[in-house]
Parts: C-alpha cells; sequence; structure tokens
C-alpha cells in the first residue's frame, strides 16, 4: 500500500492518464480534417454525380478552394468551405454596383450618367479607378446597409479605401448571386437586368473561369477577381450565372494559396466544366 491507495487503482489511474494524453494528442489531427464537398439535389442521382465529380476535378489542385452552386431548376446545392473567408479581389464589383442600384432605388433616383459610365467601366472592364471613385462615393455606412438588406452577413467591406480587401464567403456570393437573377425587395427588376447585362458584357480577356464549359446557347454573365500578396500567393475568384438549357444556376469559386493567377483560373475552370456538364446532362 502506497499512502493508502491500492495499487490496481493506481494502475487505473495511469492508464487513464494515457487515455486521456492519447485522446488529447489525437484532436489536433481530428480538427485538421480536410472539408468536403456536399450536395444535395431534387433530381435522382444528380447530387453524387456532381459531389464525385467536383471531388475528382480538385483532387491534385494546391491552395484553399472554396466553391458555391445552385440550380434553381433541379434544387441543387453544392457547397465546399461555404463560409471561409478570402480578399475579394475584384469580385466585390458586383456587390458595389448592387449598392449603387439600391441606394438609387431608396432615393426613388436613376443612375447618372457618370455613375452609369463608371458602373460600366468597373464591372466590362474590372477598371480600379472607377471601382475607387464609387466605393469613395457609396460609403461603409451605405455599403453596410446594402449588405444587411441582402442578408450578406458573412461579407466584411475592406477598410480604408481598400476595397478588394473586402472579406467574402462563398454563402455570400452566392446569395448576391441569387438576388440579381431573380425577383426580390432588396433590387428592383431594372436594376438586376442592368447588373446581368453588365455582366454579359465583360471583355473576352476577362472571361475566364465559371463560364468555361458551358453549353453554346446558355446565357452566361459573369464576374473574377485576381490580387496578389505576400500571404496565400495569387486570390483568383470567379462568380457567374446562366440560364438556359432546362437550368437556372449560378457558381462561385474562391481561391488563395495559387502560384500563379493562371493556376488559379485553370483550378476554377475545372470545377466548372464539370458543373456545366453534369447539369446539362441532367
Amino acid at each position: 500500500m502506497t499512502h493508502g491507495i491500492s495499487v490496481s487503482t493506481r494502475a487505473r489511474w495511469v492508464a487513464g492518464a494515457a487515455l486521456v494524453a492519447c485522446v488529447a494528442a489525437a484532436t489536433p489531427a481530428t480538427a485538421a480534417t480536410t472539408p468536403t464537398v456536399s450536395c444535395t439535389s431534387a433530381k435522382a442521382g444528380l447530387a453524387d454525380k456532381l459531389k464525385r465529380d467536383i471531388t475528382s476535378a480538385l483532387a491534385n489542385r494546391k491552395g484553399t478552394i472554396a466553391v458555391g452552386l445552385y440550380d434553381r431548376s433541379t434544387k441543387t446545392t453544392c457547397t465546399l468551405r461555404s463560409s471561409t473567408a478570402y480578399d475579394s479581389a475584384s469580385v466585390v464589383k458586383v456587390t458595389v454596383l448592387a449598392t449603387l442600384l439600391w441606394d438609387a432605388k431608396k432615393h426613388d433616383r436613376y443612375l447618372t450618367d457618370r455613375e452609369t459610365t463608371l458602373a460600366k467601366a468597373m464591372i466590362t472592364k474590372s477598371d480600379n479607378a472607377a471601382t475607387s471613385t464609387l466605393w469613395k462615393q457609396l460609403g461603409l455606412t451605405k455599403i453596410k446597409g446594402f449588405l444587411t438588406a441582402a442578408g450578406m452577413t458573412q461579407t466584411k467591406p475592406g477598410a480604408d479605401g481598400y476595397w478588394g480587401l473586402t472579406q467574402i464567403t462563398v454563402t455570400d456570393e452566392q446569395k448576391l448571386l441569387k438576388l440579381i437573377t431573380a425577383s426580390n425587395t432588396v433590387l428592383s427588376d431594372n436594376s438586376r437586368t442592368y447588373i446581368r447585362k453588365l455582366m454579359g458584357q465583360v471583355i473576352s480577356s476577362q472571361r475566364w473561369g465559371t463560364p468555361y464549359g458551358a453549353p453554346s446557347g446558355v446565357l452566361v454573365h459573369v464576374k473574377n477577381g485576381w490580387l496578389q500578396r505576400s500571404t496565400h500567393g495569387w486570390r483568383v475568384h470567379s462568380v457567374g450565372t446562366f440560364k438556359g438549357g432546362g437550368h437556372d444556376y449560378m457558381i462561385t469559386v474562391l481561391t488563395h494559396g495559387n502560384s500563379t493567377m493562371n493556376y488559379g483560373i485553370t483550378t476554377i475552370q475545372g470545377v466548372a466544366k464539370v458543373i456545366h456538364k453534369d447539369l446539362a446532362a441532367s
């Protein structure tokens, strides 16, 4: 006997402590589990096919990749890292335009000629100076007001005029794409049509990403973003809406940790290609 504790009791304590240590050691590995693609659909077999094909498209790609798909026609949703935050780069320009139109509607006015010129340059050519002008004109109060109205609770506007450092997520980008593709109380029908019109006029050199592999005859609206920083390498993003062939869908792919811009584009296009193919076949 040692201090009134039997040998068998002491042995159980030691064994128990060892077990606790093992569990504690295993916890970090469990927490680091790689997120997997999740899909649901009203169309039989479609969710499983999309999950398998998107997973396969990403299998050997480096970087941190987030994916969102929603198809109204088949009630199909796919997500990967839906709440992971990324520096927006130029994808935020759609939010800037939506805020401008939302605010104009609140004040019962049309956009001025100057605003329409800036908006067109911002979306179709991804003009940064035009974006900075509109961002400054709107101010954070109006931008945050629109985000609240849109339910985009995960989006955090960039500080000190750095709109490209706005924090965005797949969840919120998909909410925005839903707003510009169906009637709602946030954006007027005219505003939605105008946003889609400009996203449909993006210059050819910037029409990469989510439109890749879209079937002919499908209406395509796109906005891309790209930004290199010392951390996480290149951020490369693409958001797009697609209508035709019996489908009405939107895709968001956000990436960082890319070695080059082209590497990120290739990753996005690999995902987009299988989504378009699977939906077209369903």
